[in-house]
């Protein structure tokens, strides 16, 4: 029989209880283990959810376990790179939260030091997993676009004036809504269209307080870029887009128009694209086909539960199948790194008001 591998969960806050720690329940020959986090009162929220009573408040001393072989970090961002090199250099696999860095040159250090160590790696690019983008993926790698043409993505919340916590202060986030959710937009491009050449971009701030506490990151982020194939893209991202609500129920939407066709996709239709082939005058539904409704190797059953939320569980089952199989992750701390360069460009961009290549930033940083 095989060991089960022990995983450390390094965070324990809302995203770590909502996402990670069940989507290990759907996984085969895990278990979680061992929880960590610097605030007591975070910490023993996890320990009365969950039950787990081996609990650290230093993730050195967790990382000296042994029956912990693998570790899911959901810190703040600051603290995301001495954790995972930390974690490669006891020969732990690590999985990290985006973004898994503050900047490029620091992310493309936690690659080049987990490929040496040969621990597996991962990003939690969430929404990768969501089915109706697996099938868009298919989709176009079976030619339904033809060449494609444009990219779109958007990300519209309503937060008002709430507090984002951690999230509002650069020096523990780095950026503000261009972190905290164009990422995974950014993620979106170089999936489905591939690598991106160059970017202008805008980030602005409108509320300098939340909470009542002082907010020095950007709310709003817009920008458009060009990928290496010739296609164009346009991607926006807002905190403040009155009246969409927030969470899995606000506006998330992704289109890829190209010579022979366009699809189409939305978070509150997880489970099916919009779709159009060249003739037509209108998009029509394409629900997605059984086999990616759910990740292969995850035991949940994709007709139970809600489809807004499940889909967040199959990134766990995707880390322990590839220790498993002794594959690569998909996505990696690679995909992870290619996504802090383009957010490096945006940021610069944005300050200089200019375009921004690429490969001025990625070439010399190796």
């Amino acid at each position: 029989m095989m060991k089960e591998i022990g995983i450390g969960l390094i965070g324990c806050g809302s995203i770590a209880l909502a996402n990670h720690i069940p989507g290990i329940g759907y996984t085969r020959h895990a278990v979680v283990t061992a929880l960590c986090d610097s605030s007591p009162e975070v910490l023993q929220a996890a320990v009365n959810k969950t039950g787990i009573s081996k609990i650290y408040s230093d993730f050195t001393e967790m990382l000296e376990n042994r029956d912990v072989n693998a570790v899911i970090i959901a810190t703040p961002n600051v603290t995301h790179a001495p954790i995972v090199k930390a974690a490669i250099a006891n020969g732990k696999h690590v999985f990290c939260e985006k973004p898994i860095g503050l900047n490029y040159p620091e992310a493309a250090e936690m690659v080049k030091a987990a490929d040496q160590a040969g621990v597996k790696h991962m990003t939690a690019f969430t929404y990768r997993f969501t089915p109706a983008i697996k099938y868009m993926r298919r989709l176009i790698e079976s030619g339904f676009l033809g060449q494609p043409y444009h990219f779109r993505a958007q990300r519209f919340q309503d937060w008002g004036t709430r507090s984002l916590g951690w999230r509002q202060m650069a020096e523990l986030a780095g950026s503000g809504e261009l972190a905290d959710m164009l990422s995974h937009r950014i993620d979106f491009a170089h999936y489905l269209v591939g690598s991106i050449r160059q970017v202008v971009a805008r980030l602005r701030r409108f509320l300098d307080k939340r909470g009542g506490a002082v907010s020095d990151v950007d709310d709003w982020v817009s920008m458009i870029i060009e990928f290496e194939s010739g296609a164009s893209g346009v991607l926006e991202s807002s905190k403040l887009c009155t009246g969409t609500g927030e969470g899995p129920q606000s506006r998330d939407y992704c289109e890829i128009n190209g010579s022979e066709g366009s699809l189409a996709y939305s978070t509150q239709t997880p489970l099916e694209l919009r779709a159009a082939q060249k003739g037509a005058n209108s998009f029509a539904r394409m629900p997605v086909p059984d086999d990616l409704l759910k990740h292969p190797a995850s035991t949940r059953n994709p007709r139970d539960g809600d489809p807004l939320l499940t889909f967040r569980y199959d990134q766990d089952a995707e880390f322990i199948n590839a220790i498993i199989e002794d594959r690569p992750c998909v996505p990696s701390l690679m995909d992870g790194a290619l996504a802090q360069a383009v957010m490096d460009a945006a940021i610069i961009s944005s300050r200089e008001r200019r375009w921004m290549e690429l490969n001025s930033l990625t070439t010399s940083n190796h």
